[in-house]
């Protein structure tokens, strides 16, 4: 069990799963939802040897029923991005914010008749590839497509689901019962959240 801030980025679900298995002795099998599943969460529990049951997020198209980042071929070892027409381009060295790299197809989309399913970009697709790429790209994989994977996904994940409805159904929805003496409540920006 847990108490932490409710709010800020190093309070995030994923990091707090993260601390919350630090303290294991040995590789447990870790369900959550998609929240848990980010690249730095996966790359710190793996490194420990857990085994992840973690929903990946879904990808979503840069033009509705079009191509996603799982529709282009990504080397990220030979910074290269090839799209579904068969074009690759460069990954950018990493940069800005978030230290993402970014293939951009400028004029190899024009009048390409896969282009209406790819971008309306007048000056074409830009495909942005964050940190972690991999270990995501295989986590969407794996999900899809590893029969044991979706197998324990399937078998353990209603029993903890039921189990979150009966809390939640208990009133244990929000820890805004829950008060700190000099902390306040989980409204406040000093709010605690119980994990565990």
């Amino acid at each position: 069990m847990a108490l932490t801030p409710g709010v800020g980025p190093e309070h995030h679900e994923a990091t707090v799963g993260v601390d919350l298995l630090a303290g294991e002795d040995r590789p447990v099998d870790a369900f959550g939802d998609t929240a848990y599943s980010t690249g730095e969460a996966r790359q710190a529990l793996e490194a420990a040897g857990h085994l992840l049951f973690f929903k990946p997020a879904p990808l979503r198209a840069a033009v509705l029923g079009g191509f996603t980042l799982d529709d282009f071929v990504i080397s990220t070892a030979a910074a290269t991005v090839t799209c579904p027409a068969g074009h690759t381009v460069a990954l950018s060295d990493p940069g800005g914010q978030h230290n993402q790299r970014k293939a951009a197809f400028g004029n190899l989309c024009t009048g390409r008749p896969l282009r209406e399913r790819c971008t309306k970009a007048k000056a074409g697709r830009i495909v942005t590839v964050r940190p972690h790429h991999d270990l995501l790209a295989a986590a969407r994989r794996q999900a899809t497509t590893d029969p044991g994977w979706q197998a324990d996904y399937r078998r353990w994940r209603p029993p903890v689901e039921r189990a979150v409805a009966w809390l939640l159904h208990h009133g244990n929805r929000r820890s805004e019962l829950l008060r700190i003496p000099g902390r306040g409540d989980n409204r406040d920006p000093g709010a605690c959240r119980c994990s565990g």
